[in-house]
């Protein structure tokens, strides 16, 4: 088996998975998974693809991963990895999708207008 790799965005971030058959380790930004993603959430998060078709201690991952928060950048892994799982075998495709593993999440963030302190919130109105 040769390299698969997979892009997967999520808001403002990037994630190139690298995976290859090997024993089970998860490298991001050249640090354990469990250091770069220190909460459980996140790390569940990564693993969710992994676990939902049975591959924990199948392939040896690369990743690199910028941009956005912590969160986005999980979730970015999540969908690339769940496109690589895809790929590797087709029968996931009907594990992944019905739990929205494949679906690129289009929320991004809403720009900040003129005259206007936020996105959507105004300076303070005075009648007189």
């Amino acid at each position: 088996m040769e390299v698969i790799h997979k892009i997967g965005r999520r808001k403002t971030a990037v994630a190139r998975v690298y995976v290859l058959k090997g024993k089970g380790n998860i490298t991001v930004n050249k640090k354990d998974v469990n250091v770069y993603f220190p909460t459980a959430t996140l790390q569940y998060k990564v693993n969710q693809p992994l676990a939902l078709t049975n591959n924990e201690k199948n392939f040896d991952i690369k990743v690199n991963v910028f941009g956005g928060g912590a969160t986005g950048q999980a979730e970015a892994v999540r969908l690339a990895l769940s496109r690589v799982m895809c790929e590797l075998d087709e029968e996931n495709r009907s594990i992944l999708k019905p739990e929205g593993l494949l679906t690129r999440d289009p929320r991004m963030v809403e720009r900040k207008k003129f005259g206007q302190k936020k996105a959507r919130k105004k300076f303070q109105f005075s009648k007189r």
